[in-house]
């Protein structure tokens, strides 16, 4: 007996002694990623107990951690091996922290309690480690927004209990794996899964006929903008409850599947820009379809309009153009009861238009541009947003409204102030809707599949705002009010709206506010009414720096007599503080008046800048401005150095770029910049704010150009997609901005490194031309070239400058002129020892139309039918690019010449700059300002928010 009951007590020792060692075990792996992070909540560093309650994020049961909830608290650093060791987690949520870099450890793998794994929007790479499907427990995998690599692993079909599974916004690549004899897990394993959101990576081959079976309960299946091939599976037909099914942006060809129609649930399907062939898909049946996308494909040529165009009642979008639609539109088409949108561009549509004399009174859109319509019957009762250019009844003389673009863009929906007058608000803070100013909390939702088309209805996003301040009360998050702003499609079709969320009581919120709001949108717990449909989140970094901070306490006497001790020793505190203030005022004022005293002039610096009108900065302003030039607010670096984004007291957005310590190259540059950006103000050239030269440092601080470089937007990086028309305006803007240079600014200055990349596209797509590092004034005004050592870019410099050293101002015109092939092409001046110039002149065949340059023309540009004046644009380019000086045309010409081929393409060349009454090809707006059309022009992919902003 004694012995049994020493047995016992040996066992509940052991057991309380292996209890304590997890309990330092935990305690131990949080410390280890504390000293594997920068930027942790202050709190983890002031020698409290993690699972005490005190440390932000961290969530205990019994000692041991089960919740780590970090989303929005702008990490940096990776994601140490030690995280493995958590063996009772299971949450794990750092999302919306882009400082958190590196591969993903294979270590997540033990972790084999875990249910939830949100890494959205983080900044991790290479690939998905195998390992993942060792979490036999997970229920929601979100790794989207990333640039994770390779292959989706094969044992992720191991993940039996996953609904949720999300790799949107990533680089992985391969085929899609399935089980077979050789691999025994496959995405075909997953029959309980809800959502397979696989969208905007680059994931190559067919979609297996084995993905789909009957058993399956999918209702979100996103595989836009990868890379897929071959037919689509008739096996999808299986899965009958899908709702969602997104296959457009990829490669996919042969006949649509006849059983298609099965999926009777299908509210939002989208089949666009593949290379589908056949008849156009039979949608009979598919009752509850509200939007369908099947443009840009090459289906048969019909003579009648399918049959389902007037039937199904549920649709509020249809886009079909450019495939191959004949026969004339029934008008029953336009009494569907919710119909917004209707786009069947470039078809061959005739005979003549009968739009209902009661049609929906949702309608805002019928584009039926480039087709054959010889005559529309309502002209007088129609007040639609109606577009019949490039039909037989907009002959060259028809003055009709709808033979023209609309010239006015329709004010989009923005939540409105609630009875009151905004106030006006200082040191970053801005109103809410309430009035009230407040540090938000800000970022954008994209919703992959919403049930609308609309960007203006009011009673649609005012429903989702209150349904979202609804939820915000319900789960007693401290939020005071918000405001939904600006929405628009971006290049992937999704919905994207801007939010700002307002604190309750202080004016900002605390981190555990912050945490709890990101978690509430990386775990989905706040859901959507059918209409918006599934969504992601991206935030902007919150800056805490703004954060004020008092907690009220209730009085006493021991509080009376402290506060009137305390209050006498702040008197003379303030004193001190007073005076230490009119002194660095003193200080301030007399580096305003003289900011340049230790240039030092012995060095290759030469002379003292003079500057007009540029203010001059402290350090400790920019450093503050930036939060300390933080990583999370570095975006770009460059010859010169790092560039940061700020925030002056006054709201506006700037960009810094911070010189490189010890450059000599980097003080030249400074001083040309200051000294030549002071002088010059024009609206296609980007502004100097200000500078600083103070404790060592040499900031350049210029006006925040929101979407980056040209080259950015050719190039796909910035996701912007450009139009044709929108290339000529942005070429006129930059054509602008250089013949100012040239002959409005005193002294007239020569840039010396036109280039893509020194053009910068801001909110409104205008063309602003920028960095003047290299730039050199003509001192005399009657000089016509400066001799000067040979710098600018190979590709674009001017050969007669680099044989002879004589600098003119046809040396930019020169470069503007590959500008021009770069706009029209896309590619590199030099690309694989193939110079521009060279190969467009030898594609060009003036004879044939747009001179045979179909092969080497940028296939985003928009179709042959668009290009009005490309022509005229080629000849102009090479004009520019001719060996001798002599032959070139001036820039002032230049514009003149890009003003003529707008107006040609039937735009007013006098308001480009300004504003836009062009819609893309099939773009979508990031921001900003929009067109007439619906479909805008910013192309932004997910992957690529926040992007990285050049600034000049």
């Amino acid at each position: 007996m004694m012995g049994t009951k020493i047995g016992q007590l040996l066992v509940i020792i052991c057991v309380n002694i292996s209890i304590i060692s997890a309990q330092n075990n935990d305690l131990t792996i949080l410390q280890a990623l504390k000293d594997a992070w920068q930027n942790t909540p202050p709190n983890w560093g002031d020698g409290s107990d993690p699972c005490g309650g005190s440390w932000d994020g961290i969530t205990c049961t019994n000692g041991r951690v089960t919740k780590i909830t970090l989303a929005s608290m702008q990490l940096v650093g990776d994601l140490p091996g030690d995280i493995g060791q958590l063996s009772e987690l299971r949450i794990l949520d750092l999302s919306y922290n882009k400082g958190l870099t590196g591969s993903l450890t294979s270590q997540v793998g033990n972790l084999r309690k875990l249910t939830h794994l949100f890494l959205v929007g983080c900044g991790f790479t290479g690939p998905i480690p195998g390992t993942i499907g060792n979490i036999e427990r997970l229920i929601s995998l979100s790794l989207s927004s990333n640039s994770f690599t390779g292959p989706i692993p094969a044992s992720v079909g191991n993940l039996t209990n996953l609904y949720w599974l999300d790799l949107t916004a990533n680089k992985l690549t391969g085929n899609i794996p399935v089980s077979n004899k050789i691999t025994p897990s496959g995405l075909d394993m997953l029959t309980l899964a809800r959502h397979f959101h696989l969208g905007d990576n680059q994931l190559s081959g067919d979609i297996p006929p084995r993905l789909f079976n009957s058993n399956m309960t999918l209702i979100h299946l996103l595989l836009e903008n990868n890379k897929l091939t071959g037919a689509i599976p008739s096996t999808l037909g299986l899965v009958t409850s899908l709702e969602v099914v997104r296959l457009d942006r990829n490669s996919l060809s042969g006949v649509v599947p006849s059983n298609i129609n099965n999926l009777f649930n299908i509210q939002q399907m989208y089949l666009s820009h593949n290379q589908l062939t056949g008849p156009a898909p039979n949608l009979i049946g598919m009752n509850v379809l509200n939007y369908i996308d099947l443009s840009n494909n090459s289906f048969d040529p019909s003579e009648v309009i399918p049959p389902w165009f007037s039937t199904l009642q549920a649709l509020t979008t249809i886009k079909m153009y450019n495939a191959n639609l004949g026969g004339v539109l029934p008008a029953s088409l336009f009494n569907i009861p919710q119909l917004q949108i209707v786009d069947l561009r470039s078809n061959g549509i005739n005979g003549t238009l009968n739009i209902s004399s009661n049609p929906s009174t949702e309608l805002q859109l019928v584009d039926l541009r480039d087709n054959k319509i010889t005559d529309f019957i309502q002209r007088s009762q129609c007040c639609i947003g109606l577009i019949l250019i490039d039909n037989p009844i907009c002959s060259s003389d028809a003055t009709e409204e709808f033979c023209s673009l609309p010239q006015n863009a329709t004010a989009l929906y923005s939540t409105p102030w609630n009875n009151c007058l905004p106030p006006s608000c200082g040191a970053g803070l801005v109103s809410s809707p309430n009035c009230r100013c407040a540090n938000p909390y800000t970022g954008s939702i994209f919703f992959k599949a919403p049930s609308f088309s609309s960007l203006t209805n009011s009673t649609i996003y005012g429903s989702f705002h209150d349904s979202l301040m609804t939820f915000f009360h319900k789960a007693s998050l401290p939020v005071d009010s918000l405001s939904l702003n600006n929405p628009r499609r971006n290049v992937d079709d999704y919905l994207v709206i801007d939010l700002h969320i307002f604190p309750d009581l202080e004016p900002s919120f605390n981190r555990t506010g912050v945490l709890a709001l990101a978690f509430a949108f990386s775990n989905q717990t706040f859901q959507p009414s059918k209409e918006f449909n599934t969504y992601f989140f991206i935030p902007e970094p919150y800056n805490f720096m703004l954060a004020i901070s008092g907690t009220k306490h209730k009085s006493s006497n021991a509080g009376t007599i402290i506060g009137s001790t305390v209050g006498g020793c702040m008197l003379v505190v303030l004193f001190v503080l007073a005076g230490i203030y009119a002194f660095r005022q003193k200080q301030r004022a007399a580096q305003w008046s003289q900011p340049f005293a230790l240039w030092d002039q012995t060095s290759k610096s030469g002379d003292v800048p003079q500057v007009k009108g540029a203010r001059s900065f402290t350090f400790q302003e920019l450093q503050k401005y930036t939060n300390n030039f933080s990583e999370m607010n570095n975006i770009g670096i460059g010859g010169y150095g790092m560039v940061y984004k700020g925030r002056l007291p006054n709201g506006q957005m700037i960009a810094i770029k911070r010189a490189q310590k010890g450059s000599s190259q980097g003080v030249l540059e400074f001083k040309t910049e200051i000294e030549l950006l002071s002088r010059v103000h024009h609206k296609n050239v980007v502004g100097l704010i200000g500078f600083c030269f103070d404790q060592g440092e040499q900031m350049l601080v210029y006006e925040y150009i929101v979407n980056g470089t040209l080259k950015d937007s050719l190039s796909g990086r910035s996701g912007i997609k450009l139009d044709w028309v929108w290339r000529l305006k942005i070429a006129l803007g930059a054509a602008r901005g250089l013949q100012y240079l040239h002959d409005h600014a005193d002294p007239p200055i020569i840039h010396r490194d036109v280039k893509t990349n020194n053009i910068l596209l801001d909110q409104r797509l205008v063309a602003k031309v920028a960095d003047f590092g290299l730039s050199k004034p003509l001192s005399d005004a009657n000089s016509t070239h400066v001799t000067t050592q040979v710098k600018g870019t190979m590709g674009y410099m001017d050969p007669e400058y680099y044989m002879t050293q004589q600098l003119t101002e046809k040396s930019d015109t020169y470069s503007f002129g590959v500008v021009m092939l770069e706009l029209i092409t896309a590619r590199n001046p030099i690309e694989k020892g193939k110079y521009i110039v060279r190969e467009v002149k030898e594609a060009m065949d003036k004879n044939r139309e747009l001179y045979s340059l179909h092969e080497i023309l940028d296939p985003t540009i928009g179709l042959r039918s668009q290009l009005i004046g490309l022509e005229r644009f080629v000849d102009l380019a090479l004009r520019c690019v001719e060996d001798k000086i002599n032959q070139r045309p001036t820039m002032s010409e230049v514009v003149k010449e890009l003003e003529r081929i707008l107006e040609l393409a039937g735009f007013n060349p006098g308001t480009e700059s300004s504003s836009s009454t062009s819609t893309s090809y099939e773009g979508v707006s990031k921001d900003h300002n929009y067109p007439s059309s619906n479909d805008s022009l910013f192309c932004y992919s997910p992957g690529s928010l926040p992007p990285k902003l050049h600034p000049m």
